[in-house]
This record gives C-alpha cells, sequence and structure tokens, in this order.
C-alpha cells in the first residue's frame, strides 16, 4: 500500500510539472526545475513548432495560384522571424506541401502527391515549390486533407501549431470521400483547417469551401489567384542584393552531397529572381534570419549545435581549402566564416528596415500578396489562440 501511495505520489508531481508549462509560461519555481532535471536528465526542453501544410491545386487554371506561392514564400517566412512564444523563445516553422488537382498524377492516388514531407529546409521548399506544374484534373478536398492527415508526422504536442492550407477552385465536394469526415478527423488531432477559394467569394461560399473551414475552427477566404503583386523599388534593393552574394561566401560545405546542396542554394537565389526583384530581395533578407539553417552541409550552422564535433567529420568531406589541415586551423576558419556572417546578416537585418519604412511610406493600396495576406492573417489569428505573439 506505501508503495502504491508513493507510485501516485510521484505520478502526481510529474503531472503538476508538466501543467506549469506552455507556449508562454516558465516553470514556476526552482523546485519544479530540479525535479525536472531529475525525472527526465536525459531529454532537451520541447521547442515549439508551428507545422503547416500547403495543399495546392495544381489543375490547369491555377498557374496564378503557384506563382503567388513561390513570390510569397519569403514574406511568410520573414514574418515568422517575428513570432515569439513565451518571453525569449521563438518557434521553429516546418512546412509541407502537397499538388492536387493535376491529370499527370496517379488516378489510383485520387489525383493526389506528397512534394514535400515536413521541412525547415528553405531551399528545398522554394525547389518544390518551383517543380510545380500545372494540367488539367478532378480536384478531390476532402481525400488531399484525409491524405496529409495520415501521411505527415503532425505531433502530440498541445503547444505547437498544426495548420493546414488548402486552395483550389472547384466544388469542395468533389471526390468519394466526404470533405466533412476529412475536417473532423483534422479538428479531433488539434490540427486546423484554412479553406482559399481562388475566386468570387460568394462561390466559394456556395461550393462549400467556407463550410469545410468553419467545421474545424479555420478560416475561410477568397483570392484573385490571378493578381500581379506591384513591387515598390527602394534606394536599398541593390545593396541587399550584394550583401547577399557575399553571404554565400560564409557557407562551408561539406559531407558527400556538399556541391548538389550549395547548388540548390544558388538555383534558388536564381529562381526568385526569375520571378522579380523583389522577391530576391525578400530571400535574402529570409537568409539573414535564424529560420535560414543549413546545418546538413554548412560547417557554420553545423558546428553552432552543443552536440557538435569535428572528430566526427570525415576529412575527405571537408572543402579544398581546409583538408590537411589541424583541427585547430578548422575551428579558426570556421569562426572566422562565422564572424563575417553575423556581420553580413546584421547589416542586412539594418538596411531592410530602413527598406521597410520606405514602402510602407510610399505603398499605394493594395500591393501586398493575395496568398501571403490571407495566409499571415490566418496564422496569426490561429496562433493567438496558443499564446504566440509577434514582435
Amino acid at each position: 500500500m506505501i508503495k502504491i501511495q508513493k507510485a501516485l505520489a510521484i505520478g502526481f508531481m510529474a503531472m503538476s510539472i508538466n501543467l506549469g508549462y506552455g507556449c508562454k509560461n516558465e516553470p514556476k519555481n526552482e523546485k519544479q526545475i530540479l525535479l525536472v532535471q531529475r525525472v527526465e536528465p536525459n531529454k532537451k526542453p520541447n521547442k515549439r513548432t508551428v507545422k503547416i501544410a500547403l495543399l495546392l491545386d495544381t489543375s490547369n487554371s491555377m498557374d496564378g495560384l503557384i506563382n503567388q506561392a513561390k513570390s510569397q514564400l519569403w514574406d511568410i517566412v520573414n514574418e515568422f522571424t517575428r513570432a515569439k512564444c513565451g518571453n525569449e523563445t521563438r518557434p521553429d516553422l516546418q512546412i509541407a506541401l502537397y499538388q492536387y488537382g493535376n491529370d499527370d498524377l496517379s488516378y489510383r492516388e485520387g489525383y493526389i502527391q506528397q512534394v514535400l514531407n515536413f521541412s525547415s529546409d528553405l531551399d528545398e521548399i522554394s525547389k518544390k515549390l518551383f517543380s510545380l506544374t500545372t494540367n488539367g484534373g478532378e480536384e478531390y478536398c476532402g481525400e488531399v486533407i484525409q491524405t496529409s492527415l495520415k501521411q505527415l508526422e503532425w505531433g502530440k504536442n498541445p503547444d505547437n501549431l498544426r495548420i493546414i492550407f488548402i486552395a483550389g477552385n472547384e466544388p469542395f465536394t468533389q471526390g468519394r470521400l466526404n470533405y466533412k469526415d476529412a475536417v473532423t478527423n483534422a479538428k479531433e488531432n488539434d490540427v486546423v483547417v484554412n479553406t482559399i477559394f481562388c475566386g468570387n467569394y460568394e462561390q466559394g461560399i456556395e461550393t462549400e469551401w467556407k463550410r469545410g473551414a468553419q467545421l474545424t475552427g479555420g478560416e475561410y477566404m477568397a483570392i484573385d489567384h490571378n493578381r500581379e503583386v506591384v513591387h515598390i523599388n527602394t534606394p536599398y534593393d541593390d545593396i541587399i542584393i550584394q550583401l547577399n552574394s557575399k553571404l554565400n561566401k560564409t557557407y562551408i560545405s561539406y559531407g558527400a552531397m556538399a556541391s548538389e546542396y550549395e547548388e540548390k542554394q544558388a538555383s534558388q537565389d536564381e529562381n526568385a529572381m526569375s520571378i522579380g526583384y523583389g522577391v530576391a530581395i525578400k530571400r535574402a533578407v529570409s537568409k539573414s534570419s535564424r529560420l535560414y539553417n543549413n546545418k546538413s552541409w554548412d560547417l557554420v550552422d553545423a558546428s553552432a549545435d552543443d552536440d557538435f564535433s569535428l572528430e566526427k567529420v570525415e576529412k575527405e568531406s571537408l572543402p579544398e581549402e581546409l583538408k590537411g589541415k589541424s583541427n585547430q586551423e578548422i575551428e579558426k576558419y570556421i569562426n572566422g566564416k562565422r564572424e563575417e556572417r553575423e556581420r553580413i546578416q546584421a547589416e542586412i537585418a539594418e538596411i531592410n528596415k530602413k527598406r521597410e519604412i520606405y514602402i510602407a511610406e510610399n505603398q499605394k493600396e493594395n500591393t501586398q500578396g493575395e496568398l501571403e495576406s490571407v495566409m499571415l492573417s490566418a496564422i496569426k489569428k490561429q496562433a493567438a489562440q496558443k499564446n504566440y505573439t509577434w514582435d
């Protein structure tokens, strides 16, 4: 009996500790901190994560939607650099990508394809967005929602934000799977479904896009997916582009796929520029933020991790300038590149503040992107319910 009472007491104490944490709350006192360290000595505190799944219609009429997604990814990332959870904690951002409604996709899979699993690799997200092409097809909204719920690892942390954005322009009711079953499943798993109808607001209501969002407490939005975003030229644009080139030279690629990752970084700079000068600038700003991390192939980012050790790095995988060097020489080289990068990133951030002020003073109405505006509005509203804030 005494053993049972002790077990219950320990269980109650552990439960109290867990309840003492939230997105905005810190541990309540020193005793709790010591107890947490004693019970789970090997576990790091759970970092909050925002998980967003983009489900994009890639049928014939959706070229404008895809172009908006390509160009406005960096607006969303840059806004997330300001997100806060608690006094100092900054949440991670992961994005997954699905396409649906395209004849090039498998009929057996419901014309649905997972293009990218949840990822924080911003270059890879950009690459996958630029890989999308459109073609005619059947748009099964309920089925693509259900597929994303089944295939993706959404996690169980109640403080994490789990969001689906589905965009398209055909009736929400198409397909064998009733969309109501899919969104009910989403709600049961603490996933909010937001619907973006590409067309007339009232038409989206009539075709049940609004109802699809309401059932999970999500937002219904309608956009003009063919609208082009106007870039406002500023005196700071060229400076940021030049700094971006300098920033790229601070990366120390290593590993078997080092050259591929370097090429991907450069090609996504080119892709951004192909959409517009303004997009290239926004990407450069994203690259100066905490969310642009390439520790899988860059020694500067990798060495910032607590568990990093040069001893574990295969010397054959190092760039030519570091081969044959001692660990002390390599560390000195890495630290030099880190200092250079931090200096450039700080300069980009400072110049971008001036750029944003200039834009605010000179922009006319309706210069923001349709997709980016509605997504950020919904994200901030839903994030507030879990005590996320923005600077």
